[in-house]
C-alpha cells in the first residue's frame, strides 16, 4: 500500500461507527508486567490515545498505565537511559524520523510487524495494511498528522491565506510562535525564500542553504516566541500572545472545535508526518511481553479508526479508513478537519524522514546555536 493511498484515503471517511469499540475478548497476558510505562506528547493528542487505546486495555488488563509527556526530547532521553544502563521507559510514542534514529542507534527494538500486529478485518497482513507508513524496521505507525499554522482572525486586520504571511510583520504585526527545532522551520524559511518545494532539501543539504534558511527566520526572529511542547502555542493564541504559530493540526482542532476559540487554521504549506509507537531495547522480560500485548491491541483496526473519533488525526492503516466518522464527543464529521482533506491539501509537503534522520543531529547543532545568537 502507497502512503499517497493512506492519505487519500483519510480524506474520504464515511462509515459512523455507534462508539467506542473495545473489540472482543483479549487473550491474556502471560508472564507481563502490572504496570507500563507509556511516554507520548501531553495535550489532545495524548488523550485521544487515552480513550482510544490504554483506558479500554486497563479496563479489560487491569494494567495500571502511567504516562510520560517527554516525546519530543526521546531521543536524547533514551541515549541517557541507555548509557545508564536504566530503561524505565517501555513503549514510546515518536515521530517517524525519530524512529529512524533510534532504529540506527540501536536504542529501539527492530519487530516484525506481521507477526506482532493484527491482521485486518478480511485478513490482509499488517504490512499491507500500513504499507509504506512503515517508515523503519523500528516503528510501528500510528497517524498521520500535521503541523501547520493557526492564527488569531480577531486580531489581524486581514487574514493570513499563506505560509509566507507568518514572514511579513508589516502586513501581520505581532507575535508568532514557532517550535525551537529545525524542522519545518527550515523548510518554510527556503520555501519562502524562493526555494521551489522539490529542491528545498537539495538546498538544505549545503552550508548554504542552511544559512539562507536561518537568515530567512532571522528576519522575524525578534518577534518569535519558541515552544518546546506543541500546547503551548494553542495557548498562547488563546491568551492573545501571538497573532500566528504553528503546532500539529490536532491541537488546533481541539482549540477551535472543542474549546470555541476565535482561531482559525492556515493549512497552506502544511507539513506531513507520521507518528507511532517504538520498544525501547533491552527491556525485561516481563515487561516486553506487557507492551507487545498492548501494541496487538493498540493498533488492530478498529482502535486506530476510535483514536480518529477523538482528533483529527489520519489512521495509518488502509483498513481503518472507512471506519471513521464523527467526533465522539462533539458529533461532527471528522473527514474535513483532516489534514489529507483534498480542500486542505492543496499545497503540502511531506516531509522526508530519510533526510532528516541523516542530518538531524547536525542542524539541530547548528539551529540552537542561531537561537542563542
Amino acid at each position: 500500500m502507497k502512503l499517497s493511498r493512506v492519505l487519500a484515503g483519510a480524506a474520504s471517511v464515511f462509515a459512523l461507527t455507534a462508539g467506542m469499540t473495545t473489540g472482543d475478548e483479549l487473550p491474556p497476558c502471560e508472564n507481563c508486567a502490572d504496570t507500563m510505562v507509556a511516554v507520548s506528547w501531553g495535550g489532545a493528542y495524548q488523550r485521544s490515545q487515552q480513550m482510544a487505546y490504554t483506558i479500554p486495555y486497563a479496563e479489560m488488563t487491569g494494567v495500571d498505565v502511567v504516562w510520560d509527556e517527554s516525546s519530543a526530547e526521546a531521543v536524547a532521553l533514551l541515549r541517557a537511559q541507555s548509557e545508564a544502563g536504566n530503561i524505565t521507559w517501555d513503549v514510546v510514542d515518536v515521530t517517524g524520523a525519530d524512529s529512524i534514529r533510534l532504529c540506527d542507534d540501536g536504542l529501539a527494538m527492530p519487530v516484525d510487524h506481521d507477526e506482532l500486529l493484527a491482521e485486518a478485518p478480511d485478513g490482509t497482513p499488517p504490512t499491507e495494511d500500513f504499507g509504506e507508513t512503515i517508515v523503519s524496521e523500528c516503528f510501528i505507525p500510528q497517524i498521520v498528522f500535521s503541523t501547520t499554522f493557526g492564527y488569531r482572525h480577531d486580531l489581524l486586520d486581514e487574514e493570513p491565506d499563506s505560509v509566507c504571511d507568518v514572514f511579513d510583520l508589516e502586513r501581520f504585526p505581532g507575535r508568532r510562535a514557532l517550535e525551537a527545532r529545525p524542522i519545518g522551520n527550515m523548510e518554510w524559511a527556503l520555501i519562502c525564500d524562493g526555494v521551489d518545494i522539490d529542491e528545498v532539501y537539495d538546498v538544505l543539504e549545503t552550508d548554504e542553504g542552511v544559512e539562507r534558511a536561518l537568515d530567512k527566520l532571522g528576519t522575524i526572529k525578534s518577534e518569535v516566541i519558541w515552544w518546546q511542547a506543541g500546547a503551548e502555542t494553542p495557548q498562547l493564541l488563546a491568551d492573545g500572545e501571538v497573532v500566528m504559530g504553528s503546532t500539529y493540526n490536532g491541537r488546533l482542532f481541539a482549540a477551535i472545535e472543542e474549546e470555541d476559540q476565535p482561531i482559525s487554521m492556515l493549512w497552506e504549506w502544511q507539513m506531513f508526518d507520521l507518528d507511532g509507537w517504538i520498544i525501547p531495547e533491552d527491556l525485561p522480560e516481563d515487561r516486553l511481553n506487557r507492551v507487545k500485548h498492548f501494541l496487538h491491541f493498540a493498533t488492530d483496526t478498529q482502535r486506530l479508526a476510535d483514536q480518529a473519533r477523538w482528533i483529527s488525526y489520519g489512521p495509518a492503516r488502509e483498513s481503518s479508513q472507512p471506519l471513521v466518522g464523527e467526533h465522539a464527543e462533539l458529533g461532527i464529521e471528522m473527514a474535513e478537519h483532516m489534514p489529507t482533506h483534498p480542500d486542505n491539501a492543496e499545497r503540502t509537503f511531506l516531509f522526508n524522514y530519510e533526510w532528516w534522520a541523516d542530518y538531524r543531529d547536525d542542524i539541530d547543532a547548528r539551529f540552537q546555536s542561531w537561537l542563542l545568537r
